[in-house]
């Protein structure tokens, strides 16, 4: 059975709205901190804010990147990833080019894999390579995979959220299985309660992106008692 602060420590705490405010992000934070969540998961714009709500804790910021279509090009990326960091962000997840891996153009999305990684590694910072499995086809997501081994981000990740359908128990085993032990993999979208995520986790998911990770601690702590 996990520990209870070792499942806690692995919940990127969500705030991905359009309409989040200051306030929002600040209670975000402070549920973070007191839950002694891994990260506050946010869009680029809040970063500087979020960093200086969680100044003195360890939770880290992270930024989502070409956030949630993946359309936007290579330079683009690179531009709000460098800023971001600029800004005090910990980690980088980010969206490929849907668009290019579907046409096949494999070669622009390790291209793109790359360039983000290799700023987020020169710059200390943990990165996520976010797949949108939702629009894959298997054969995709193994591509996807199999670049990744080769390039090395932290973190392949299953969804953003915002598409048709998030993580499931099958992509994440799909993804593991491929990248092996030099790539982790975090599930997100959909993981709403305690019995998903230790599913997740079981399939081999290393981290939670959910908008219910106190729901989710407070279901644990009372299987515990």
């Amino acid at each position: 059975m996990i520990e209870l602060k070792k499942l806690a420590n692995m919940v990127d705490h969500t705030l991905l709205k359009a309409d989040a405010t200051t306030a929002g992000f600040e209670r975000l934070c402070n549920e973070a901190d007191t839950y002694g969540f891994k990260m506050v998961a946010i869009n680029s714009f809040p970063v500087a804010r979020c960093r200086e709500f969680l100044k003195d804790s360890p939770v880290h910021v992270g930024a989502a990147i070409g956030f949630p279509l993946g359309q936007t090009t290579i330079a683009t990326k690179v531009f709000e990833t460098m800023e971001a960091i600029e800004n005090g962000a910990d980690e980088i997840d980010y969206v490929i080019n849907i668009g290019k891996l579907k046409d096949g153009e494999y070669d622009y999305i390790r291209e793109e894999m790359k360039a983000i990684v290799d700023i987020s590694r020169k710059n200390g910072i943990i990165s996520k390579v976010i797949l949108e499995n939702c629009y894959l086809t298997d054969e995709e997501k193994i591509a996807v995979c199999k670049i990744a081994k080769e390039v090395k981000p932290d973190f392949v990740k299953t969804s953003t959220g915002f598409g048709t359908g998030g993580a499931t128990v099958e992509d994440v085993a799909l993804m593991k299985k491929i990248v092996g032990a030099e790539v982790k993999v975090k599930a997100a979208g959909g993981i709403r309660d305690l019995a998903t995520a230790l599913k997740m986790i079981e399939a081999g998911a290393e981290r939670l992106g959910t908008s219910s990770g106190i729901k989710i601690i407070e279901e644990y702590k009372k299987r515990l008692q």
